[in-house]
């Protein structure tokens, strides 16, 4: 599996997300788990370069991108990636001239993992971090990113918004909060591809 979490942009000159993923880093995953950790800038154009080049490298059976979002107050798993509206402006002051990923693609794409069960296994484990769902991952480069993501591996991606450091949450709580979420949606993805594998053999 890989991971990606953002660099710095606008006023998070230090950005949460890459600093919960160093931490989760430090903490890793479960041992048949290869993590590959990346900081992706916060621009159109590296991202549309640099996805499908990440995929290509690894093949990963999963990628998650981890994001901060200004207006998160909990850990946000985000269902799905936005192909149309993209008018807020990089860091090297770009912004797609279509508005768009990918021009023609869907409006919309879902990540094949099933985000509601995700957050009701990972608030069972009683966590001191909340983990709350949401459909719409803002039209920047966070939603461009799972977009791009998510167009790529049909599906295979997942984004994790964090709400900045310290509103309310420490580094070291979202180091644990991503590693809990990251091996729920594992344990979820091998569920349904077995289930998948299954229905081919009859």
């Amino acid at each position: 599996s890989s991971l990606a979490g953002f660099g710095p942009f606008g006023e998070h000159a230090v950005n949460a997300s890459w600093i919960a993923v160093q931490e989760l880093e430090k903490l890793g995953l479960r041992d048949d788990v290869d993590l590959h950790v990346y900081e992706v800038p916060v621009e159109y154009q590296t991202v549309q370069r640099l996805i499908p080049a990440l995929w290509k490298k690894h093949s990963p059976q999963l990628v998650v991108h981890v994001g901060v979002s200004g207006m998160a107050t909990t850990v946000t798993l985000e269902k799905c990636g936005h192909n149309v509206g993209y008018k807020g402006l990089d860091n090297c002051r770009f912004c797609p001239g279509s508005q768009c990923c990918v021009e023609g693609g869907p409006e919309c794409i879902d990540s094949i993992i099933d985000m509601d069960t995700v957050c009701k296994r990972v608030s069972a484990l009683g966590l001191d971090v909340t983990v709350t769902i949401s459909k719409d991952a803002g039209r920047y480069l966070c939603d461009f990113t799972y977009y791009t993501s998510l167009y790529q591996s049909r599906g295979r991606s997942a984004f994790v918004h964090v709400p900045p450091l310290g509103k309310p949450y420490s580094a070291e709580q979202l180091g644990r909060a991503l590693q809990a979420i990251i091996e729920e949606m594992l344990d979820v993805l091998e569920h349904s591809e077995d289930k998948i594998n299954c229905q081919h053999e009859h």
